[in-house]
């Protein structure tokens, strides 16, 4: 009976917590991101193909091409990059003072690790400013 309570509780807590969210963002794997918002969502497999359905309409995935989906409270809280690297090529990112906060294997890991700022890229051919909300 304590564990039912328990999940119970955890169950609920959850749903608190995700009810707080307005959006549900997808990142592909260039780092385009897509926002949905969460009111009447719903998400469905259907053959490689992630069919996201809400208020505005439907949309479908290709599963295959997405790196990461979260929960935001805003659309655009999250990275959009026009990604001019190739996909899988390392980066190195400076801070807008010009200190390097780190060398990464791609701009999509790149992206999930910073915080919110404005940053310039490079994969030592190219440079990419980026801001992060």
């Amino acid at each position: 009976m304590r564990k039912l309570v328990l999940v119970l509780v955890v169950f609920c807590a959850v749903i608190a917590q995700a009810a707080t969210y307005s959006y549900l963002v997808f990142t592909n794997t260039t780092g385009t991101t897509t926002a949905f918002s969460v009111n009447n969502l719903t998400l469905t497999v259907n053959g490689s193909n992630l069919q996201v359905t809400n208020d505005a309409g439907t949309v479908n995935l290709v599963l295959t091409d997405l790196a990461a989906m979260q929960f935001s409270t805003s659309a655009d809280s999250v990275m959009a990059v026009e990604n001019v690297f190739d996909a899988d090529q390392p980066v190195q990112v400076f801070n807008i003072l010009g200190t390097s906060v780190g060398t990464f294997g791609s701009l999509m890991e790149a992206a999930q690790n910073l915080s919110a700022g404005a940053y310039v890229i490079s994969n030592g051919r190219q440079t990419q400013k980026i801001v992060v909300r």
